[in-house]
């Protein structure tokens, strides 16, 4: 097992990382403050891992809630059905709920957990490589709203996240691309090193090979955990983390919430914004041809969808939390290994690269 830590003074906590830690009982109980727990999980995470998790919290007050799986049911409803619970069971401030499942799970889990009394302790299980790599650290939660993803939320850290890589073997393929996205935009962002070794290693991470995708998680949740420690608010550093999320939350909202999974659409977002970020002078053509292939190499796609006109992209792309005072801002590459937040760009060459996404094979 490899841990780290996410340092935010008394709310710090650490990511456990490795394989069988769901037959562990100390790793979560130790951060279970009272004797009253609820487990939030879907219908396709419960069948595998619920009863392995329920053997590991013997002697306490169990409730569960079993949600539908889906980005599409990421709702103030659903989150609704887990205060149901907690009513009807009769959950005090003392209680702690634990997320089981990926993203959508832990961000619906955390966000009943921030505002249930206000304010319970969470704990999150992630069990998909997208929520392993991103969506569990860092304590953002929420719900989608039908003209805006995420756009309801708050900040909510867990008290401990805890990677058991062996749920990575029931994980569809699609789904393992779609974290494999997640990973690649830490490199892009971030780490020049890290994107060479992705760019090496990616044949080993689609065939699931047990230290490759350890390594990449434990890079990615070390990238994030520092980032977060500097800006745990997003007032700066961590809205870098949005590399490609506004071209590819676009994209989620105007397709329909789970019809194209998140780390697909954030895909074709950083394409994007590299196409932008060369229409600028700051990346080459090879550089654009080179995360293009390595994100076809990973099962991903790489054009928007042809039914998305620029018009239609960007009036969704004018509903998203980065933009200030109704002016676009974007995460743009200067290099390969490092982001940055800009608005200062000419409306032309956004439209120029939303104009490429029609021409199938422009990107």
């Amino acid at each position: 097992m490899q841990t780290l830590k996410v340092e935010l003074g008394e709310r710090s906590y650490p990511i456990h990382i490795g394989q069988r830690l769901l037959e562990q009982p100390k790793l979560l109980t130790e951060h279970i403050a009272g004797r009253q727990v609820m487990v939030v999980t879907n219908d396709t995470v419960a069948p595998l891992y619920l009863q392995s998790l329920l053997a590991c919290l013997e002697g306490y007050q169990v409730s569960t809630a079993v949600l539908p799986d889906g980005e599409q049911y990421k709702t103030l409803d659903s989150v609704s059905r887990v205060y149901d619970q907690l009513l009807k069971d009769r959950h005090n401030r003392t209680t702690t709920l634990i997320a089981l499942g990926g993203g959508v799970i832990g961000d619906m889990t955390g966000f009943a957990a921030a505002s249930y009394q206000r304010g319970v302790h969470f704990i999150q299980l992630p069990t998909t490589l997208l929520s392993q790599v991103d969506s569990s650290v860092g304590g953002k939660t929420g719900v989608n709203h039908p003209l805006g993803k995420n756009m309801i939320g708050a900040f909510h850290q867990p008290q401990v996240v805890l990677i058991d890589t062996d749920t990575l073997s029931t994980l569809p393929d699609r789904e393992l691309s779609a974290g494999i996205a997640e990973v690649v935009k830490y490199g892009l962002l971030y780490d020049a090193e890290f994107y060479r070794w992705l760019d090496q290693s990616m044949d080993a991470l689609m065939a699931r090979d047990v230290t490759a995708l350890e390594r990449a998680i434990y890079r990615s949740c070390e990238i994030k955990a520092q980032i977060v420690a500097r800006d745990e608010r997003e007032s700066g550093m961590r809205a870098l983390l949005n590399l490609g999320h506004t071209f590819g939350h676009a994209i989620e909202t105007h397709q329909g919430y789970g019809n194209w999974l998140h780390g697909e659409a954030v895909a074709v977002g950083m394409l994007m914004a590299a196409d932008l970020s060369a229409r600028l002078g700051w990346l080459s053509a090879a550089d654009v041809a080179g995360i293009k292939s390595l994100l076809l190499r990973a099962g991903l796609p790489v054009y928007p969808p042809e039914d998305m006109s620029p018009e239609e992209f960007l009036a969704l792309m004018a509903v998203d939390k980065k933009v200030t005072d109704g002016t676009i801002r974007l995460v743009l590459l200067n290099s390969i290994g490092s982001a940055l937040m800009s608005s200062d760009f000419p409306m032309s060459a956004l439209m120029a690269t939303l104009k490429a996404g029609e021409d199938l094979g422009r990107f």
